[in-house]
């Protein structure tokens, strides 16, 4: 038997590699970027401490403040979508049980294996209005290129989404569908009524990282923003906005407080969901 302090001492050397790379690529590079947020270059006066002076113009900064609305609103249509879509995918995998079922888990769970600028690229090349898939129809225009975006997110994201859900329509009792049956309850009524309610945790969890993955959203804007110039601003998103700001016009002070802003906006729509979620049907 090891003593306890050397048990102690035992753990910690295991805890030890994953503290030192937590501590070197997280803490350390928010630490510096919070100290970066408080202070502003100039020419006159230098560097020096300016508080919430960022914070301040990030809230007051109409291209911002319009790249948090364009996510959010995004977010409203494509969330919803993305997640009956991969629900309904995983109450029919619940049902069906074949070899059938397995390639149709695995084909829609394959574009997330893809990387994002990859499936991106390849989306790019059939939107293109001269060679791609949509004849007559340029969804690089201010009028399509939401739908188009949306389109590659809900492609690369609701396979992932469906195997969480179906994980978790796995875990339950056998028992309460048979009870439901004996009662002459059909499959929808099963589906929609013992089902889907006690997949609940399941469902909030993926509609808080949704939420989380919206608001950061800009692998796929950067992506298609050299072809489709015109309809992604520099500012397009709140992530790309910080983006453009620390390495296009080299405002890295400014830049960091917008990260820091789409953080505390990021943690108080995550929080709000939460709570509304258990305001209205209890703790899940």
């Amino acid at each position: 038997m090891i003593a306890p302090p050397r048990r102690r001492l035992v753990g910690l050397l295991f805890v030890a590699p994953f503290a030192v790379v937590m501590v070197t690529f997280l803490v350390v590079p928010l630490a510096y970027s919070l100290w970066l947020s408080l202070h502003r270059t100039t020419l006159v006066q230098g560097e020096y401490f300016s508080g919430l002076e960022n914070y301040v113009r990030a809230f007051t900064d109409p291209e911002f403040l319009t790249g948090v609305r364009r996510v959010a609103l995004f977010g409203l249509v494509q969330i919803p979508v993305m997640l009956g879509l991969a629900l309904a995918g995983a109450l029919v995998l619940d049902v069906v049980a074949s070899r059938l079922a397995r390639a149709f888990r695995l084909t829609l769970f394959m574009p997330y294996a893809v990387p994002a600028v990859i499936g991106t690229l390849m989306w790019g090349f059939l939107y293109s209005p001269g060679f791609g898939v949509v004849r007559g129809v340029d969804l690089f225009t201010d009028n399509w290129i939401m739908l188009a975006l949306g389109n590659i997110v809900t492609w690369q994201w609701t396979g992932y989404n469906m195997i969480v859900l179906y994980a978790a329509l796995q875990g339950l009792p056998r028992e309460v569908y048979e009870a439901a049956a004996v009662d002459g309850a059909g499959q929808w009524r099963v589906a929609w009524r013992v089902k889907v309610p006690m997949i609940g945790s399941a469902l909030v969890l993926t509609t808080v990282f949704a939420i989380i993955g919206t608001l950061q959203f800009f692998t796929e804007v950067q992506t298609l923003r050299p072809i489709a110039s015109k309809a992604i601003s520099s500012g397009f998103t709140p992530n790309l906005y910080a983006y453009n700001m620390a390495f296009q016009y080299s405002e890295f002070e400014y830049s960091a407080a917008i990260s820091f802003a789409l953080g505390a906006v990021v943690f108080v729509g995550s929080y709000v969901f939460l709570f509304l979620t258990r305001r209205k049907g209890g703790p899940m």
